[in-house]
């Protein structure tokens, strides 16, 4: 489709993410086309164009190409070779081989270690006899099975035991032909650094998040994280430099653990925006929704100061009294600088992320405080 400027993005994946980048693109006068691959738009009903087909359709994939000047993605469990062939006719940020990276478990581990960034001890699986070798081989008592591939908020994850003499029955049930065996790190916290590289390599860091997870999923942010400042500045230039080695285009959300001796290891890479950069809308003085589109079309990058301390909660389906009933958000809609992001999802599910709040004040203790006695109004408590 010929323009006399680009104008229109497309997006790969259905989510929420993908609905933020549209509200984004939008302010900007940007028309926005997701392919969801789902027969439910979901979220991405509020694209100017949502597709619904399959992935794997030719006359989707056609369709797409002919409607949209650049790509991205919102999801990265996207078919490598949808990206690979959609890259050859239209700007694809982050690239491909990036997102494959990322995608993938074991090539994200080999990646990783190739270039010397600190992750867990982990080895890589494939047999019964290669898990048993790989759990008599584990520094600690425990370790964490990891499928290679579609693992996200702890699913295709089980914990096992270096002492375990039944590999072979721990790999059946696992059911699957390819896993990584991870160290279980005794953990003193987790961070994550959005990290912003456009084509020409200018890069730009955000303030660390400090990142607390009830059941896997992601549930409270702090940012700036309460932490050392060498270890922040650690985390930062280990973000730069691995955005740097990926060539990458595009946010990168980069999850670290910080051990209990005081040193970072990276836990896992997210090649698009991330949940805990979700008070960058609020917050900062250029969402990282808003980086995205930036550099998809080619434009300088925004700062990533924050302009205030924040808070933010991710609000999952748990809350709600029932499936199709919302909770009462009075408590929060009283609070000031609490801002209520909701996603448009018609069905309540227990662990299904349904929206987020960003809390904002002069000081991180007032917005805390905030974040705090609403969590309680919902029969919550401090993150943990």
């Amino acid at each position: 489709m010929s323009r006399s400027r680009p104008d229109s993005i497309g997006v790969l994946g259905g989510g929420q993410l993908g609905r933020m980048l549209a509200l984004e693109a939008r302010r900007m006068g940007y028309r926005i086309v997701s392919w969801t691959g789902t027969e439910d738009p979901g979220p991405a009903a509020l694209a100017d164009l949502a597709m619904t087909e399959s992935f794997d359709s030719p006359q989707a994939f056609q369709r797409f190409r002919e409607e949209v000047d650049v790509a991205t993605v919102e999801f990265e469990n996207i078919p490598r070779e949808l990206l690979a062939s959609l890259e050859q006719t239209v700007r694809l940020a982050p690239s491909a081989e990036a997102v494959a990276i990322c995608q993938h478990r074991e090539r994200e581990k080999r990646f990783l270690s190739s270039n010397n960034f600190p992750c867990p001890h982990h080895a890589i699986v494939d047999s019964a006899e290669s898990l048993a070798l790989a759990l008599s081989l584990l520094p600690g008592e425990h370790g964490i099975l990891k499928t290679a591939e579609f693992g996200y908020d702890g699913k295709g994850q089980q914990v096992v035991q270096r002492d375990d003499d039944n590999a072979a029955e721990i790999w059946r049930r696992f059911g699957t032909e390819r896993a990584v065996l991870e160290e279980r790190v005794t953990l003193a916290g987790e961070l994550s650094v959005l990290v912003v590289r456009d084509s020409h390599g200018q890069t730009a860091c955000y303030d660390p998040a400090e990142n607390f997870h009830r059941n896997h999923i992601l549930d409270v942010s702090i940012i700036p994280a309460r932490l050392p400042g060498d270890i922040l500045a650690e985390a930062k230039e280990l973000a730069l430099g691995i955005a740097q080695a990926l060539n990458y285009e595009g946010i990168l959300a980069i999850e670290f653990f910080l051990t209990q001796s005081g040193s970072l290891l990276v836990n896992e890479l997210a090649p698009r925006p991330h949940n805990s950069g979700h008070h960058t809308l609020d917050a900062c003085q250029t969402s990282q929704f808003e980086q995205q589109l930036r550099v998809a079309f080619g434009l300088p990058l925004g700062g990533t100061e924050s302009l205030t301390p924040s808070v933010m909660w991710n609000l999952l389906g748990d809350l709600w009294p029932s499936a199709g009933v919302a909770p009462d958000w009075r408590p929060i809609l009283r609070t000031p600088g609490a801002k209520l992001h909701l996603y448009g999802k018609s069905e309540a599910r227990p662990g299904r992320k349904m929206g987020h709040i960003t809390f904002t004040a002069e000081s991180q203790s007032e917005a805390l405080a905030n974040a705090l006695k609403c969590r309680q109004a919902f029969g919550l408590g401090a993150p943990e």
